[in-house]
């Protein structure tokens, strides 16, 4: 087993100052604050039935629990007739389960592979690289992910809408027998806190934005960028040579026969010139 100093040492913490491994941390973040706030929340209203001809009968303070996975229509309580001391068992409306794991699921899933992502960038760069393999899988990843951060996000929007809806204290007396008889009076004592749902939503469309942006920079690390020299990156010499000499022809037998024709035809040149010119220049010396 490795140090923490010997593991520091092999690792190349440089890529967390580059935009792939910087973006991978932020994602790791943000993933994590999407499936707390959702994942983690609970709350409560409170709506209250005072009956005016039986006081005695009256509730002001009736509480209704409910959290994730907002399975409503099992959450039940407990609201007063106002016909003696009779009492009715309701339960809220909707199920909003599937939206609700399947944002949380996507956060959960991104949280592990962008903290897997990161682990590789700095201990296992030179497995990453080999043979393209890595940045390729990184990059589909990368896409998939975006892509699910959006249709996610999308419908946990759309369901936190009729949470909201649901649970609404004014909504919730409707559900009431007593309160749709004029003589009692029904209110909202206190409504339930969105601040941390809503703050999921939001935290679910900045992920899809960073792993959107980082298509780019995943890409870059793949052979479809690079162009050529990334293609012939993973593969042996003699390949390499190969597609090398296919892409660039060349002819040596055609390069031989036209320089030894070049040359014989100096080499004429030369005889003829001497030929002719040798007696012509020994003429005229004499």
């Amino acid at each position: 087993m490795l140090s923490a100093n010997e593991l520091v040492s092999v690792g190349t913490f440089q890529v967390l100052k580059l935009p792939l491994g910087f973006i991978r941390v932020l994602e790791w973040l943000f993933s994590i604050f999407a499936f707390a706030t959702c994942g983690g929340y609970s709350g409560q209203l409170w709506v209250s039935v005072d009956c005016q001809l039986d006081k005695a009968s009256s509730n002001l303070s009736i509480g209704i629990d409910f959290a994730y996975p907002f399975r409503l229509h099992q959450v039940s309580f407990e609201a007063p007739l106002c016909e003696g001391r009779r009492r009715e068992r309701l339960f809220l409306i909707g199920d909003y389960t599937s939206s609700a794991e399947f944002f949380v699921t996507i956060a959960v899933f991104a949280f592990l592979y962008s903290f897997m992502a990161t682990i590789v960038y700095i201990f296992f760069q030179n497995k990453y690289r080999e043979n393209n393999r890595g940045p390729l899988i990184d990059f589909i990843v990368t896409v998939v992910f975006s892509f699910m951060w959006l249709v996610s996000s999308s419908a946990w929007a759309k369901a936190l809408s009729d949470i909201k809806v649901a649970t609404d204290p004014d909504e919730v007396q409707e559900l009431m027998s007593a309160c749709k008889v004029m003589t009692n009076k029904c209110g909202s004592v206190q409504g339930p806190r969105w601040s941390g749902l809503n703050t999921s939503v939001v935290f679910g469309f900045l992920n899809f934005i960073l792993w959107a942006g980082n298509i780019w920079f995943v890409f870059k690390e793949t052979g479809w960028h690079k162009g050529g020299p990334a293609r012939y990156a993973g593969a042996p010499p003699e390949k390499q040579a190969e597609t090398i000499n296919q892409q660039q022809p060349y002819n040596q037998g055609s390069f031989d026969q036209s320089g030894g024709y070049s040359a014989q035809g100096d080499q004429e040149q030369v005889s003829e010139y001497s030929a002719v010119g040798g007696p012509t220049s020994y003429s005229n010396q004499m």
